[in-house]
């Protein structure tokens, strides 16, 4: 993709004209993933390598990976030193998910450059909440190179996460879909958890809060291996709940998320009990596939492909809960909700630490009318947004 004339400029892009004076000289360590590179597609590590303004010391890198090596959700990774730059690559999803104070030691700046996907699962957001933690108790500065938000900064969605369900795919309240980008969370974590940290933005330059990925100009490059696309992030904020069912989400498929299966589902009466639903956006298309890995390994399973029509009036929290609701009816004897562990969390059924509640559960359960689930979770999106608003650093 060409960059668009007058494009988004991310935070990496302007670090050099932007670097801070009080930080002139300052030992870093930076915190990346495959999609942490810049306007020409070089990557943040070895930007930050060749700086003049700074000196980099560490590496850090979130789940699936500083280069994106593991395939699969929930499978940790160790650090090792990089031979290169000759210095630590740290490991945030292994024997540790926030820094070591060992880990910041020869650092005075932990910088976040991570491409968030605009939905509150995504652990990301979760290891900048850590490496927060960790800095307020160092004493070091925390900078994040703010990245758009890929599905829109306007639209909220699903429910806010109750803080008895926190766990690694939620640790503080947000909706499931919360139209911020990950600076502005950062903004949101400091002021309400974090008041002493020092917290910094490098903020954005071009974008609007009503722009999707690929109006920015900017190259996608995939910040996990099971995000392939922007279609892919476009229904990721309903079809991650698949995640809690013993229903293939399309992990181990070219289409992870955009289509979902099992061996006891018939496609055809999926597809129309779910035209009964009449949701915006988006048709339905039977299909049969093999996952190579994850749920159903090489078995024949039978489901749906989403082909989003109208990406401003889809719902895709909605949709992945009108799915959940078709095959719970459909085939109640089959379906069922997987147990615990799920992302470190012990206790709570996954379908609940994933909702942030386990009111989505119990409706679902009761044959609740969908269009009447949909208005609390509103309604906890309208309250939210008293607290949102106070974090928006674009328009």
């Amino acid at each position: 993709m060409s960059k668009i004339p007058g494009g988004t400029s991310i935070g990496l892009d302007r670090v050099n004209a932007l670097w801070p004076r009080d930080l002139r000289d300052a030992r870093v360590g930076l915190v990346v993933h495959p999609a942490s590179i810049n306007c020409k597609l070089l990557h943040a590590a070895s930007l930050f390598y060749d700086a003049k303004k700074f000196n980099l010391t560490a590496l850090f890198g979130p789940q699936h990976g500083i280069f994106g090596e593991t395939q699969d959700n929930m499978i940790e990774w160790e650090g090792f030193r990089d031979p290169v730059m000759r210095m630590p690559v740290y490991s945030l999803y292994g024997k540790a998910r926030k820094p070591k104070p060992e880990m910041l030691e020869n650092i005075d700046v932990l910088i976040i450059d991570l491409q968030d996907i605009g939905a509150r699962y995504y652990t990301f957001i979760w290891t900048l909440e850590l490496c927060m933690q960790a800095c307020g108790e160092a004493g070091k500065t925390l900078m994040v190179l703010d990245r758009p938000n890929p599905i829109n900064g306007m639209t909220m969605e699903g429910p806010v996460l109750d803080p008895a369900f926190a766990s690694f795919v939620g640790l503080r309240s947000l909706p499931v879909r919360h139209g911020l980008t990950i600076g502005e969370i950062g903004l949101y974590f400091q002021d309400t958890f974090h008041p002493d940290l020092d917290y910094r933005v490098m903020p954005l330059k071009g974008w609007k809060r009503k722009m999707w990925f690929d109006r920015t100009g900017l190259f996608w490059v995939m910040p996990s291996p099971n995000m392939p696309s922007l279609e892919t992030a476009i229904v990721y904020p309903g079809m991650c709940l698949l995640e809690g069912t013993n229903i293939s989400e399309g992990r181990g498929t070219t289409r992870p998320f955009e289509i979902f299966g099992a061996p006891f589902i018939h496609a055809e009466t999926i597809t129309n009990v779910l035209k009964e639903f009449r949701l915006p956006g988006v048709k339905f298309r039977p299909l049969a596939f093999k996952p190579t890995f994850q749920k159903y390994v090489n078995t024949l399973c039978h489901g749906i492909q989403l082909h989003v029509t109208d990406r401003e009036r889809f719902k895709p929290f909605k949709t992945g809960v009108a799915i959940l609701k078709a095959i719970h009816n459909t085939y109640p004897r089959d379906f069922s909700w997987n147990q615990p562990p799920y992302e470190y969390e012990e206790v709570n059924l996954p379908i609940d630490v994933l909702a942030g509640t386990d009111q989505l559960r119990k409706d679902i359960e009761s044959w609740k009318d969908l269009d009447e689930m949909e208005q609390w979770w509103k309604e906890e999106n309208r309250e939210f947004e008293k607290t949102r608003k106070n974090y928006l650093l674009y328009t």
